[in-house]
């Protein structure tokens, strides 16, 4: 199914992250995440369920770009177009704050991607923390995409979540990771 074919935000289409198997388990039970591809770059919504008052969310900002995001609570999309080893990588923090990277290849060359807009939303209620995303940015169909949870907890213990992971430490820059097929646009 493409992603085209769903309703953005419904459950039902929502792709499951699993938690590294090196991390213990925590205050958040589950991450669930889906991307849809559009004309002008794509949409994402990212969901973790559990306790939220026992994580870290981090308050509330003005939306810019800021390097560091992942050292606490936010949300990831790794995207490589078929056909080489480029790919580039979003940070989005329930701040609103966001990164983007393009990579050479894994983990070399990287540098701030061109990005037009990226528009985050959060929602957090008792059980349920809800990211919304709009990113405007070239986005070259088909690709591989990586939907991925890095969530702190109150102590500061962290837990990772992706839609797969590679043998050993979590490593969310690994095309393990990458396993939701995008087709083209329609």
């Amino acid at each position: 199914m493409l992603a085209a074919d769903f309703a953005l935000g419904n459950s039902a289409y929502m792709e499951s992250l699993v938690l590294h198997p090196d991390c213990q388990a925590g205050p958040i039970r589950s991450v669930n995440a889906q991307i849809e591809p559009t004309r002008k770059g794509c949409r994402a919504v990212f969901e973790a369920r559990g306790d939220i008052a026992a994580i870290h969310v981090p308050e509330p900002a003005a939306a810019k770009r800021e390097d560091g995001l992942w050292r606490a609570t936010c949300f990831e999309i790794f995207w490589q177009s078929d056909g080489g080893n480029q790919y580039r990588e979003f940070n989005l923090s329930p701040s609103s704050k966001w990164a983007a990277y393009d990579f050479d290849s894994f983990r070399e060359g990287m540098r701030d991607a061109p990005v037009e807009t990226v528009a985050v939303s959060v929602r957090h209620e008792e059980t349920i923390l809800r990211l919304d995303a709009e990113i405007e940015a070239e986005l070259p169909l088909p690709a591989s995409v990586a939907l991925n949870g890095i969530v702190e907890d109150a102590a500061g213990a962290i837990q990772f979540w992706a839609l797969a992971f590679p043998d050993g430490k979590a490593e969310f820059h690994s095309e393990a990771c990458r396993m939701l097929r995008l087709g083209a646009r329609q």
